[in-house]
């Protein structure tokens, strides 16, 4: 019985742990995209301006 709970036990860790890496990577990935959308947003709006005239 025992070792069913240790077993049970490691079960219930390892998934743990495989949920916070995939939320880990999920977040990465969400942040890394936020941020190359924000870097975007600033490049045109540079380039239109620059093609305005330098308003």
């Amino acid at each position: 019985m025992v070792g069913l709970s240790v077993a049970i036990g490691r079960f219930i860790e390892a998934l743990f742990w495989a949920i916070l890496r995939v939320a880990g990577t999920v977040a990465t990935a969400v942040f890394a995209g936020a941020l190359v959308l924000v870097v975007a947003a600033v490049l045109i709006r540079r380039w239109r301006r620059k093609r305005r005239g330098g308003r």
